[in-house]
């Protein structure tokens, strides 16, 4: 019961969030949004992880832009026409929600995107939002949103330990003259580091390829100090193997890799595996 009214508490205060916060977006924001709702409408009996794949396909060719939600105050900015790894993988899956839920109007994708996007879905300053993409599973998994899937796989733990934007606040337009919000995510960091995350080193990949399923959410792990992931995407099957769909920053629009899963993490210098969420 305790637990029941916890929940219920929350998603009041995530709502009371929305309405008092200002949703920032453009008309053409709303027009590709609903141009998407109308295509996925007959949708609805698919599951979550079909309709993201759906809905990532049709953000396909979607220009790559990074920094999208930087702004002098923390708000809840919806930016279809340009998005990077991150924003890409939090809006199919708003999209995929509002679809299965029966729900396809903008303010029910602004809100679900802000559940997606923040700590509790409420926007409290800069150190609210979702910085590192294992402190994004987590939250989402404790909303009953995705699951991790990395430990059935492999049962691999990932030696988690974040503290980049903290040793690096001149990185970041936030943290350059704000003591305080980098004083908050150095400690939300230290609790990030405690947790036990799995994932599936790179080399194992093609033993475990079948176990991996379209519609599945990934964040690519690195070995550059500090950080858990570099990148985000989202897989698919193609001719029997699977590729990630993503945006990217190299082909500087939203596409389908070429090359396998497999391969796309070979070529890259840091990359030492994935972590894996499946849409519920």
């Amino acid at each position: 019961m305790k637990i029941r009214l916890l929940l219920l508490f929350l998603i009041v205060w995530a709502n009371l969030s929305l309405a008092q916060n200002k949703v920032v977006f453009q008309e053409e924001d709303a027009a590709i949004l609903s141009e998407i709702f109308e295509k996925l409408q007959l949708e609805s009996d698919k599951s979550t992880a079909e309709l993201v794949v759906l809905a990532g396909e049709s953000l396909l060719g979607t220009p790559y832009v990074a920094h999208t939600l930087e702004s002098e105050k923390e708000q809840l900015i919806v930016n279809l026409r340009g998005m990077d790894c991150t924003t890409y993988a939090e809006n199919c899956l708003a999209i995929a929600r509002c679809v299965k839920n029966g729900n396809t109007s903008f303010f029910a994708f602004a809100g679900e995107l802000q559940k997606i996007r923040y700590r509790f879905g409420v926007i409290d300053n800069y150190p609210s939002r979702l910085h590192y993409f294992s402190d994004w599973i987590f939250e989402n998994e404790q909303q009953g949103f995705v699951k991790q899937y990395s430990k059935q796989i492999t049962n691999t733990v990932y030696p988690l330990r974040v503290d980049f934007m903290s040793t690096h606040p001149d990185s970041y337009p936030q943290l350059k003259s704000n003591k305080d919000f980098v004083d908050a995510l150095a400690k939300k960091e230290k609790e990030i580091s405690k947790r036990k995350m799995f994932y599936i080193p790179e080399d194992q990949i093609s033993g475990h390829e079948t176990q991996l399923k379209a519609g599945d959410i990934v964040g690519i792990t690195t070995s550059i100090a500090g950080l858990d992931m570099s990148h985000v995407g989202i897989l698919v099957r193609i001719n029997g193997r699977i590729h990630l769909m993503h945006a990217s920053s190299s082909a500087k629009k939203v596409v389908i890799s070429k090359n396998t899963l497999e391969d796309y993490l070979r070529a890259g210098k840091s990359t030492t595996g994935i972590a894996v969420v499946r849409p519920l």
